[in-house]
């Protein structure tokens, strides 16, 4: 009896504390920070701050009885940029959960900030397993993918299928160095080889000497470690080059929707990759996606489909608590699942690594689909405990061992 009546007495203490917090400033404000004009515009950019207005929009525009406000900002892939304003949006707007569909190294920063700050961050672009190892936050979380989902699912099917020699052509800044690392310990933990790899430097457009090197190592597989324009524009000058043509299977490590737009099923056709969303894999993705496409002119990517799920689990969290207390929200996000047409029993660990099923896809032949829009087939569905990385190997600092 006195169990229940402590347990009790410390659920009233902690419920009567987040009344007294309650809505900060009247307002529940998000920041989502994009990259509006470089090369990760268009699989996150203005299409991640519509799925965040949409999130809002289907909520009903208020929380707690409070207004819901939407800000957002293109922070020109530059670290101080993103730096500065999220400072700014904590210190002078009042912002209170910050999203961002950046890159890692501007996700690191932006994360450590709210830790700082008090302020929750959820990284839905950004893939570095950093965020949930050695940077990890109480009050970060990783959403929608991260470098060792995307090298188990795509390294270990392509090895396995027999093709076991590789080399990378990888973007020069954390997110490809992890991406790499991750990818290779795959590919040789299941018995493959690395022959080599070579690092491009940010927003190249002359891939032809790596292109060159690569197909003189007699690598078997040729894999793009590198994302946005960066790997849209090497896939090209690679199809140029006859890389497919010669032999060599060409592996796209992370790959987005609207690549695969850009490129046309000519370029990229029979390509495997590993997503965490695909618009037409079901009834509820295909009922979002086409309202989302009613605005936005394209279906929507991961990040864009991820940062809609995202925003609308934070929303429950703080209608759920009655506040927007982070350390109070973050707590709520972490103990109920997710469940909608992103996620089915996700569930978001204490290193902060939202758990739920991957998939391994592969691009369509031309003629292969009536519908411009399905330009991939999802071979096979990635349990969230097969794809992400076990807690055993964590070295965040939040996981008890």
């Amino acid at each position: 009896m006195k169990l229940v009546t402590g347990f009790t007495a410390t659920m009233m203490l902690w419920a009567s504390t987040a009344m007294a917090q309650e809505i900060s400033n009247d307002t529940v404000k998000i920041g989502a920070m994009v990259d509006m004009t470089g090369v990760y515009s268009a699989n996150g950019g203005t299409g991640a701050v519509l799925g965040a207005q949409m999130a809002v929009e289907d909520f009903g525009g208020k929380v707690a009885g409070k207004q819901i406000e939407v800000i957002s900002a293109n922070y020109q892939n530059r670290v101080d940029v993103a730096s500065n304003l999220a400072r700014e949006w904590i210190d002078r707007d009042g912002v209170d959960m910050i999203i961002e569909s950046t890159d890692s190294a501007a996700a690191i920063a932006i994360q450590n900030i709210g830790k700082e700050k008090g302020v929750m961050t959820i990284a839905a672009g950004s893939a570095s397993t950093a965020l949930t190892n050695a940077e990890c936050s109480p009050l970060g979380i990783h959403y929608v993918y991260d470098t060792y989902a995307l090298a188990t699912g795509t390294g270990s099917a392509i090895v396995k299928s027999g093709l076991t020699d590789w080399y990378f052509i990888t973007a020069d800044y954390a997110f490809g160095h992890s991406l790499e690392e991750n990818t290779a310990t795959v590919v040789k933990d299941i018995g493959g080889t690395i022959v080599g790899s070579v690092r491009h430097p940010f927003k190249a457009t002359d891939y032809s000497s790596f292109i060159l090197q690569a197909q003189t190592s007699g690598a078997q597989v040729v894999a793009f470690a590198n994302a946005g324009t960066d790997f849209s524009t090497a896939l090209k000058q690679a199809s140029e080059f006859g890389v497919v043509q010669s032999g060599q299977t060409v592996a796209g490590m992370l790959v987005f929707l609207t690549d695969l737009y850009a490129l046309g099923l000519d370029v990229a056709q029979g390509l495997t990759y590993t997503t965490g969303f695909y618009w037409n894999y079901s009834d509820e993705t295909r009922e979002f996606s086409k309202r989302f496409k009613d605005r936005h002119g394209t279906m929507p990517t991961m990040i864009q489909a991820g940062i809609y799920s995202a925003v609308t689990h934070y929303l429950n969290g703080v209608e759920a608590t009655g506040t927007d207390d982070a350390v109070t929200v973050r707590k709520w996000m972490g103990e109920n699942k997710i469940n909608d047409f992103f996620a089915k029993d996700g569930y978001i660990r204490e290193d902060g690594r939202m758990m739920h099923t991957m998939y391994l896809a592969q691009v369509r032949a031309p003629g292969e689909s009536d519908d411009k829009d399905d330009v991939s087939k999802v071979l096979r569905d990635i349990p969230a405990e097969d794809a992400f990385m076990p807690l055993a190997n964590s070295a965040c600092s939040l996981v008890k061992k």
